[in-house]
């Protein structure tokens, strides 16, 4: 069975949150989602900024900005797209506000020095399976982590030529995210497998890092076959 032949959950009618959608990936993602109908709740530590990134998407488009916590309470999808050393602190003091919801983690634990992007060691294993461990009351699914913010926020860019490899153990909550990617144009939702195998999609975003960098690009994954 293909990917276009699978059932999938209608999800036009979510809305989506953003926790640290200020920066690149996080901006780029809610843009993308708006531009797809969804209502997009900017989320930032200050909520002046937030409302900067939501009206900096321009026009017409369904996003607006608060502060993190109200973000994660009112969506009914929220990803995480914040800095790498601020997660687990972040997640901690959303505990409360993110119970019960499906929270997508996209952050990649990446360290640079003179030779480029490496994976960091994560003690439980995965930024996803950090995120799990403090979101009890959560269904954590990971994807959306190798989806370039330059193309998300190019203007140019019509279609994203992408898979997003969605992980995690709740089979309706990854079904969910799944469909939620497919809402962009031209990027697929591929199933990727357990929460427990995250570290190796996070780390994969080293690798292409430095394909960007050779050959000027911003590469992305397709998976064949499907």
């Amino acid at each position: 069975m293909t990917i276009s032949q699978a059932e999938s959950p209608d999800v036009s009618g979510l809305s989506v949150g953003i926790l640290g959608g200020t920066g690149d990936q996080g901006k780029g993602l809610a843009r993308r989602f708006a531009l797809a109908g969804h209502s997009v709740i900017i989320g930032s530590r200050s909520a002046e900024r937030a409302r900067q990134a939501a009206e900096s998407l321009g026009d017409g488009l369904q996003a607006r900005g608060e502060e993190n916590a109200v973000a994660a309470r009112e969506a009914d999808v929220v990803i995480v797209a914040v800095p790498w050393d601020g997660h687990r602190a972040l997640l901690e003091s959303l505990r409360d506000d993110l119970d019960g919801k499906i929270v997508v983690d996209c952050v990649n634990p990446l360290g640079f020095d003179k030779q480029g992007a490496y994976a960091l060691p994560v003690e439980e294993g995965s930024a996803a399976q950090q995120a799990a461990a403090v979101l009890t009351g959560s269904t954590v699914v990971a994807a959306f982590h190798h989806v370039s913010a330059v193309v998300l926020l190019d203007p140019e860019v019509d279609e994203v030529d992408l898979d997003v490899l969605v992980l995690g153990d709740d089979r309706e909550a990854t079904g969910t995210v799944q469909a939620l990617a497919g809402r962009i144009p031209g990027v697929r939702g591929v199933y990727g497998g357990r929460l427990r195998n995250a570290h190796q999609v996070e780390a994969l975003t080293a690798n292409l890092i430095s394909v960007n960098r050779r050959y000027k690009t911003h590469a992305g994954v397709r998976v064949t076959g499907l």
